[in-house]
Protein backbone atom coordinates (compact mmCIF):
# COMPACT_ATOMS: atom_id res chain seq x y z
CA UNK A 1 0.00 0.00 0.00
CA UNK A 2 1.46 3.22 -0.97
CA UNK A 3 2.33 5.69 2.16
CA UNK A 4 0.18 8.85 1.12
CA UNK A 5 -2.97 6.76 1.47
CA UNK A 6 -1.40 6.41 5.53
CA UNK A 7 -2.29 10.02 5.68
CA UNK A 8 -6.26 10.95 5.92
CA UNK A 9 -7.58 13.72 3.24
CA UNK A 10 -8.39 17.15 4.51
CA UNK A 11 -10.54 19.57 2.83
CA UNK A 12 -10.92 23.17 3.09
CA UNK A 13 -13.40 25.87 0.90
CA UNK A 14 -10.31 26.51 -1.25
CA UNK A 15 -7.91 23.22 -0.53
CA UNK A 16 -6.76 19.72 -0.32
CA UNK A 17 -4.93 18.65 1.98
CA UNK A 18 -3.34 15.41 1.18
CA UNK A 19 -0.27 12.79 1.74
CA UNK A 20 2.89 13.28 -0.01
CA UNK A 21 3.18 11.20 -3.43
CA UNK A 22 6.89 10.72 -5.04
CA UNK A 23 5.39 12.55 -8.08
CA UNK A 24 5.09 15.63 -5.26
CA UNK A 25 8.79 15.66 -5.32
CA UNK A 26 9.79 18.09 -7.98
CA UNK A 27 7.58 20.86 -6.67
CA UNK A 28 8.42 20.44 -3.12
CA UNK A 29 12.49 20.40 -4.35
CA UNK A 30 11.54 23.50 -6.30
CA UNK A 31 9.58 25.21 -3.41
CA UNK A 32 12.47 24.02 -0.78
CA UNK A 33 15.15 25.64 -3.13
CA UNK A 34 13.72 28.87 -3.77
CA UNK A 35 16.23 31.46 -1.59
CA UNK A 36 12.90 33.10 -0.80
CA UNK A 37 10.88 30.92 0.34
CA UNK A 38 13.84 29.20 3.06
CA UNK A 39 15.20 32.47 3.98
CA UNK A 40 13.27 32.75 7.64
CA UNK A 41 13.45 29.09 7.83
CA UNK A 42 16.67 27.59 7.16
CA UNK A 43 18.52 30.25 5.42
CA UNK A 44 19.93 28.25 3.10
CA UNK A 45 17.99 26.48 -0.30
CA UNK A 46 17.71 22.62 0.18
CA UNK A 47 19.63 20.52 -2.23
CA UNK A 48 18.04 17.59 -3.80
CA UNK A 49 18.98 15.02 -1.44
CA UNK A 50 17.63 17.18 1.41
CA UNK A 51 14.13 17.57 -0.12
CA UNK A 52 14.33 13.69 -0.91
CA UNK A 53 15.04 12.97 2.78
CA UNK A 54 12.39 15.69 3.73
CA UNK A 55 9.60 13.91 1.37
CA UNK A 56 10.55 10.52 2.97
CA UNK A 57 10.70 12.07 6.79
CA UNK A 58 6.82 13.05 5.63
CA UNK A 59 5.58 9.87 4.88
CA UNK A 60 7.47 8.39 7.68
CA UNK A 61 5.71 10.45 10.18
CA UNK A 62 2.45 8.68 8.95
CA UNK A 63 3.73 5.12 9.10
CA UNK A 64 5.60 5.22 12.42
CA UNK A 65 3.60 8.06 15.04
CA UNK A 66 0.61 8.40 13.57
CA UNK A 67 0.55 11.92 12.29
CA UNK A 68 2.57 13.75 9.34
CA UNK A 69 2.57 16.44 7.01
CA UNK A 70 0.30 16.98 4.33
CA UNK A 71 0.49 18.69 0.44
CA UNK A 72 -1.89 21.47 -0.11
CA UNK A 73 -2.78 21.98 -3.31
CA UNK A 74 -5.15 24.45 -5.10
CA UNK A 75 -8.80 22.30 -5.27
CA UNK A 76 -10.10 24.29 -8.16
CA UNK A 77 -6.67 23.65 -10.57
CA UNK A 78 -4.63 20.76 -7.90
CA UNK A 79 -1.77 22.82 -8.41
CA UNK A 80 1.37 22.18 -5.86
CA UNK A 81 1.04 25.58 -2.99
CA UNK A 82 2.77 24.08 -0.25
CA UNK A 83 3.35 21.79 2.90
CA UNK A 84 1.70 21.74 6.17
CA UNK A 85 1.72 19.47 8.97
CA UNK A 86 3.36 17.82 12.02
CA UNK A 87 6.50 16.27 12.84
CA UNK A 88 8.60 15.03 15.76
CA UNK A 89 12.60 15.84 14.40
CA UNK A 90 13.74 15.29 17.74
CA UNK A 91 15.31 18.54 18.07
CA UNK A 92 17.70 19.71 19.82
CA UNK A 93 16.18 22.72 21.37
CA UNK A 94 15.53 24.96 24.37
CA UNK A 95 13.12 24.87 25.73
CA UNK A 96 12.56 21.24 24.70
CA UNK A 97 9.60 20.57 22.85
CA UNK A 98 8.55 17.88 25.10
CA UNK A 99 7.71 15.19 22.43
CA UNK A 100 4.81 16.89 21.51
CA UNK A 101 3.93 17.07 17.44
CA UNK A 102 5.92 20.15 16.00
CA UNK A 103 3.44 22.05 13.44
CA UNK A 104 5.07 23.12 10.55
CA UNK A 105 4.14 25.11 6.98
CA UNK A 106 5.79 26.20 4.24
CA UNK A 107 4.56 27.81 0.81
CA UNK A 108 5.92 28.60 -2.35
CA UNK A 109 6.41 31.79 -2.90
CA UNK A 110 3.49 32.60 -5.61
CA UNK A 111 1.26 31.26 -2.82
CA UNK A 112 1.92 33.68 -0.28
CA UNK A 113 -0.30 36.12 1.25
CA UNK A 114 -3.48 34.91 0.24
CA UNK A 115 -4.77 33.27 3.19
CA UNK A 116 -3.81 29.64 2.21
CA UNK A 117 -1.53 29.13 5.08
CA UNK A 118 -4.03 29.87 7.89
CA UNK A 119 -6.84 27.88 5.89
CA UNK A 120 -4.61 25.09 5.84
CA UNK A 121 -3.22 25.27 8.97
CA UNK A 122 -6.83 25.75 10.89
CA UNK A 123 -7.84 22.55 9.17
CA UNK A 124 -5.07 20.28 10.20
CA UNK A 125 -5.23 21.81 13.99
CA UNK A 126 -8.77 20.85 13.43
CA UNK A 127 -7.66 17.49 12.22
CA UNK A 128 -5.16 17.15 15.18
CA UNK A 129 -7.71 18.08 17.93
CA UNK A 130 -10.37 15.21 17.23
CA UNK A 131 -7.03 12.82 16.34
CA UNK A 132 -4.26 13.16 18.14
CA UNK A 133 -3.91 12.36 21.76
CA UNK A 134 -1.23 15.08 23.05
CA UNK A 135 -2.55 18.00 25.18
CA UNK A 136 -0.72 20.35 23.23
CA UNK A 137 1.23 20.71 19.76
CA UNK A 138 4.44 23.77 19.70
CA UNK A 139 5.90 25.26 16.95
CA UNK A 140 9.15 27.15 16.31
CA UNK A 141 10.49 30.02 14.37
CA UNK A 142 13.01 32.47 13.34
CA UNK A 143 12.06 35.58 15.70
CA UNK A 144 12.05 37.91 12.07
CA UNK A 145 9.42 35.52 10.61
CA UNK A 146 5.96 37.64 11.15
CA UNK A 147 3.83 35.67 8.52
CA UNK A 148 4.32 32.76 9.98
CA UNK A 149 4.19 34.17 13.50
CA UNK A 150 0.96 35.83 12.41
CA UNK A 151 -0.20 32.62 11.00
CA UNK A 152 0.54 30.61 14.58
CA UNK A 153 -1.71 33.77 16.34
CA UNK A 154 -3.94 33.75 13.82
CA UNK A 155 -4.65 29.37 14.67
CA UNK A 156 -4.25 29.59 18.34
CA UNK A 157 -0.41 28.99 19.37
CA UNK A 158 0.14 32.03 22.26
CA UNK A 159 2.64 31.15 24.99
CA UNK A 160 5.81 32.92 23.22
CA UNK A 161 9.05 32.01 24.75
CA UNK A 162 12.32 32.66 23.35
CA UNK A 163 14.75 30.07 23.50
CA UNK A 164 17.55 27.96 21.08
CA UNK A 165 17.82 25.68 18.08
CA UNK A 166 21.06 24.54 18.04
CA UNK A 167 22.61 27.51 18.16
CA UNK A 168 20.14 29.57 16.83
CA UNK A 169 17.45 32.27 18.57
CA UNK A 170 14.29 30.81 18.72
CA UNK A 171 10.53 31.73 18.84
CA UNK A 172 8.84 28.80 20.71
CA UNK A 173 4.66 29.13 20.83
CA UNK A 174 2.27 26.44 21.63
CA UNK A 175 -1.07 25.47 21.28
CA UNK A 176 -3.81 23.60 24.00
CA UNK A 177 -5.90 20.93 22.64
CA UNK A 178 -9.18 22.45 21.47
CA UNK A 179 -11.90 19.79 23.14
CA UNK A 180 -14.73 19.96 20.94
Amino acid sequence: MPNHILAPILGTDRLILRGHRTSDFDDSASMWADPEVVALISGEPSTEEQSWTRLLSYTGHWSHLGFGYWVVECKKTGVFLGEVGFANHRRDTVPSLDGNPEAGWVFKAGAQGKGYATEAVTRMLEWADEWLEFDQTSCIFDPEHSNSIRVAEKTGFSNKTMGTYSTLETLFMRRARQFR
